[in-house]
Formats: structure tokens, sequence, C-alpha cells
């Protein structure tokens, strides 16, 4: 999972000129009082800040409210990007230090907030996590392993066991109808486990909140992660008697890349992008093993975070609004969502954190916590949480295979991580919620492909109900990897903080 304080700024009266009558299509706002147009341009003359970028989430939805706040952007010194009417989200850069305050009070606006810290033209690179690459020895033992009718790895992917998705594939493997949009870094659609699913018309690259289509858009940057990939062969890898096979190998994957260059930062105007192009292509499903940068909670009660939180909440429910089901991971940092507070010392990630102590009751880690949103934890072989896996009563929704180098299994390499694609034709080792994730956002494409009439809600409904309950263990690994008394996890009838409604299971799915 990719990573993600308070800003506040001094408000400005808001010069007339932006403010925008009821008639015009705007819902009754707080009123304003009148300027001219060269009190508007003086007010927003100071272009000295670092240029950022923002969302704008407007009150009514179309391009009446839409031209007309995006008027007021340009006067209030901003260059407007992007447009998305149909959640009526706008994305503006703008050098102007008081931005956002001029365009918060602008009649028909909801919300507006800086998507980032550092500015645009600044790269911030961050630590995502190494990959253990499978020696030639492991991936030669292992090929000979593979009993008639597996993969030639299949026998270290102890993950499709653990969910049964190698019995599933004896009765249906998915259906080319169904899609998956990997909502990360890039896919590389050239490896050849992936090549044969994949499907480029539903792919592109929202980085920066455009779409970019063009051919190769989707793909991992040269100096970039491998995150993707991975993640994209435990969904739908290929059985094609090359490497591994995927989760749901019959079904269709699409990359929609959303982290900026050289980094895994993940900012919101992408992955807006992301869910709106997803929605829009016909995706089924998404899965999204990220948090949205650079805070790790959004908190309503920041002006700035507040719109972030909006836009992207506007982006989930329209994609489910239009038949995808989204699945997020919940987090590495092994902590209890539902707590009365949590300590982030990481925030913001793309500048200088400052230490902070959030209510996530007010604050949101995004998109995981949105409503509608399959929120995922990890668990290792053997069933237990994994030491790093965030949990939380209420939160977690399921649970599925990410990987514990604590918990060893029984195949060829003894390795506990998920094996999967990584770029170059290659495969590697990952643990974390974003390899649970894949394996989740995989089982609901099996759902969708047996009873392609469902909504999202009843995709997740019947994943909930198809799930394996797991209570609450007496013990689990610690990052050191000693056995501890499992004191945290909490349970309120069939469910549990640790594992939701239980770890999914890919057999009952396509039963």
């Amino acid at each position: 999972m990719a990573h993600l304080g308070s800003r506040r700024r001094r408000a400005l009266a808001l010069p007339v000129g932006l403010a925008l009558t009821a008639s015009l299509g705007f819902l009754p706002s707080v009123s304003a009082s009148a300027a001219t147009l060269d009190e508007v341009t003086a007010a927003a003359s100071d272009t000295t800040g670092p240029k950022l970028s923002y969302v704008v989430n407007v009150d009514r939805y179309g391009p009446g409210t839409s031209k007309h706040v995006q008027r007021a952007i340009e006067l209030a010194g901003g260059t407007v990007v992007t447009a998305y009417e149909q959640i009526g989200v706008i994305v503006a850069h703008s050098q102007n230090p008081d931005f956002a305050q001029q365009i918060r009070a602008v009649k028909g606006v909801s919300s507006a907030g800086a998507t980032r810290t550092a500015p645009l033209s600044v790269v911030q690179t961050t630590d995502e996590g190494a990959t253990q690459v499978l020696s030639a020895e492991d991936a030669a033992k292992a090929a000979a392993e593979a009993a008639p009718g597996e993969e030639p790895l299949e026998p270290n992917q102890w993950d499709l066991r653990t969910i049964k998705a190698d019995e599933a594939h004896k009765i249906n493997d998915g259906s080319q109808s169904v899609t998956v949009g990997v909502i990360d870094t890039g896919v590389d659609d050239t490896h050849p486990d992936l090549a044969p699913n994949f499907s480029k018309e539903q792919s592109a690259n929202c980085v920066g909140g455009v779409a970019d289509t063009t051919d190769g858009a989707w793909r991992p940057y040269a100096d970039g992660s491998d995150h993707g990939t991975h993640v994209a062969g435990t969904i739908a890898a290929a059985r094609n008697g090359i490497g591994i096979s995927g989760v749901a190998p019959g079904v269709k994957v699409a990359g929609i890349k959303v982290s900026e260059p050289a980094t895994s930062l993940f900012y919101t105007e992408a992955v807006v992008c992301g869910f709106v192009f997803a929605a829009d292509h016909g995706i089924e499903v998404t899965n999204n093993s990220y948090y949205v940068d650079p805070w790790y909670f959004n908190c309503k009660d920041d002006a700035d975070q507040k719109a972030l939180v909006e836009a992207i909440g506007r982006a989930t429910k329209y994609a489910e609004r239009k038949g995808t089901l989204n699945v997020a991971s919940a987090g590495n940092s092994n902590w209890d969502l539902a707590a009365d507070s949590i300590e982030d010392t990481t925030s913001p990630n793309d500048t200088t954190p400052v230490p902070r102590t959030i209510d996530p009751s007010k604050c949101l880690d995004l998109p995981t916590q949105l409503p509608g949103v399959v929120s995922v934890s990890a668990t290792g072989v053997q069933g237990l949480r994994s030491y790093y896996s965030s949990y939380g009563l209420g939160v977690i929704d399921v649970a599925g295979p990410g990987g514990d180098k604590w918990q060893i299994p029984d195949t060829p390499d003894k390795n506990g991580r998920v094996l999967s694609t990584i770029p170059g034709g290659g495969y590697g080792y990952k643990q974390g919620t974003s390899m649970a994730g894949p394996h989740v956002a995989a089982v609901a494409a099996l759902i969708k492909s047996k009873r392609p009439w469902l909504t999202p809600g009843q995709v997740q409904g019947l994943m909930k109900a198809q799930a394996d309950q797991a209570e609450c263990p007496e013990k689990i690994y610690n990052a050191a990897g000693a056995l501890i008394d499992a004191t945290t996890c909490e349970s309120y009838g069939t469910q549990t903080g640790y594992y939701g409604a239980g770890i999914v299971n890919a057999l009952r799915a396509v039963e």
C-alpha cells in the first residue's frame, strides 16, 4: 500500500465577481458583497506562492454550474486543468496562496482544497517496499514440482490454496466480460502472464487528473514501481503454462496509473480520474492498494482535507452507481482504525511530516474508509492476521491473503509472502494489505462472472456471506516474529476487527 498536519491559511473577503446567484442553478448559499472585476483581479494578483494542485467541488453537477465556477477560478488566479461535470469536481492549479479560501466563498462551491503540500515541480520519492525476486534456482525447483494442470510456479502460491482458488479453477476461471481495473503505479501489459487478459481499451494514465489513453501510457515508469504489475498478476495472470496463475485467470485486467513519476505518491486529482475513468469504461471491479497522499488520514474539520474527502467520495459513489465495486487495502501500519484516537507521525508525506493525534470518526484513510468501498485486511498462510495489517471492528469488511514472513508455508521455497508478476516478465514476492486487496477484487470478479446481474452492493454482500468466518485468535505474530496475545481483536456477532466477515472464498464464488 502506498503512502499518505493540517494547513490553514488566512481568510480573505471574497471578491463579489465570484459570487454567483441561485438563478444560475446554484443552491442557496451565504451572501457575498459586490465587487468589480478590477477588485477581483487585484485580490488575485499574488502569484508568488508555490504552484499547487486543487480540487473544487461544486454544489450542483452539470456544465452550467461548472462553467461559472471555472470562471471564478480564473479570476482567483487559477488555471482549470479539467472538470468532471458528472460528479461536480474541478481540478485546478494556482500559485495564489489564498486561492482555496477565495474559491470556498464562491456561491455554488461546496468545498475546495489543495491536494498536496509540495509544489507541482517537486518530485518526492517514497519507500514503497522491496520486492524479493524469485531466484532462478527456486523457480526451477517449483516448476519441477508442479502437478499436472498446475502453472509452473503454482506450487509456491500458497495463497491460491488458502482461499480455494485452485479448486475454483476446476469449475470457472471467470469471464472475459468482466474487467478488474488496477488503480495503481501502472501495469506491464507486455508480461507474458498478463498479456492474454489485458484490456488496453480500459486502461489509461490518470496522473495529473486527465486520462491519457495513448498506447502504453498505463505502463510503469522506466524508473518506477513494480507494485501495480504485482497486483495485476494476483488478480488475472493467465493459466497458459507460464509462471503463475491469478485468482481469476479468466477475467480481464486493466491498468489505470495514478502514481506520480519516480514516486509512489497518489494524489487526489489522479485518483478521482481513476475512478471516473473506470466507471465510464465499463470496469466491474477496481482494486486500490494505496492510500491517497499526502495525508494518511484526511480530516473533515480541515478545509483542505475535507475537499479531498468529498472529491474522492463523489468519484467512488459515481463508480458504484455505474456498476463498479471498489476494493481497497486497509493499510500496513498495524493500526486499529476503530480506535478513539491514532497517532499519525507520517503526514504530510510529500514535505515535512507534523505529528498529530487524529479522531478516526472524523478523519478517514482514503479510499478504504469511504462508504461502499470494500476494506480489506491481510492474513498469512496460517490464517492469522498479518503482523503489519491495520484492522478495526466495523471498518474491515473482509480479509484476504497478503502474506506474512513469519507464517511459513509448506511450499518449495518456504516463502510466506505472495508470489506474483513483476515488470519485464519476471516474478517476485511482496507482502502487505496491497497483496490482500487483489485477492478480494478477484473473488468479486468471479462472483460477477457467475452472476453478472448483481449490483456492486449485492456482490459485496454475497462475498461477505460466502467468506470463511474467522474468530479472534488467541495469538498473532508481532513485527519481531514473536507470538503474542491477540488482545487487540474485538468481535461482535460473526464480525471481528481482524477479519471483518471472514476470509474470502473463491470456490464458493463460482459454485
